[in-house]
């Protein structure tokens, strides 16, 4: 959150100033709220907006078995985005609970470095440095934990509804090598 807060003000500033018709009067797009404004695309300045489960699937990145055996609980459902390039897999706990989210983004290297530092800020986490040559940011929040890591245009972030964050981090090297292999 105080990574998008600054964000939000410069495009609000932006829009502002962008808003403004030649006479000196302001235009109605720029009295809407800031909200309106944001874009839903990824671009190389900020990571691409959070996924949505939308449909029941398998992960491609790894097994629902590695999932009940690494965070300690079953998986009756797996839940997959609409990104058909790179989905992102929502393992269920039960009918409506979540208890594992793995999310891949491949492409540009700045973004994905923004999509690691959003998971896990880096003034915030502890560093996550495994698999080696990844670098990003692991801790625990309210809901659970988080380790999430980048390497070059790639990015790996799984959030778990465990404190432990080295389940996390057992899934995010499972993942890491079916995206190498």
């Amino acid at each position: 959150m105080k990574r998008l807060l600054p964000s939000l003000l410069i495009l609000g500033a932006l829009t502002a100033c962008g808003g403004q018709e030649s006479s000196g009067g302001t235009s109605a797009q720029a009295s809407q709220p800031a909200s309106t404004q944001v874009t839903t695309s990824s671009t190389p300045s900020g990571p691409p907006p959070a996924p949505e489960p939308a449909v029941e699937g398998t992960c491609p990145y790894l097994d629902k078995s590695d999932v009940a055996q690494a965070n300690g609980q079953l998986v009756p459902k797996v839940m997959l985005s609409s990104d058909e390039t790179n989905p992102a897999c929502f393992f269920y706990a039960n009918a409506t609970e979540i208890q594992l989210t793995v999310r891949v983004y491949r492409g540009d290297a700045t973004t994905a470095k923004a999509l690691v530092n959003e998971a896990a800020p880096i003034a915030d986490s502890n560093p996550a440095t495994e698999p080696a040559g990844w670098e990003g940011g692991s801790m625990a929040t309210d809901a659970g934990a988080v380790y999430a890591v980048a390497k070059a245009g790639d990015a790996v972030v799984i959030t778990s509804n465990q404190k432990q964050t080295i389940k996390a981090k057992q899934i995010a090297k499972l993942v890491v090598q079916g995206l190498a292999g």
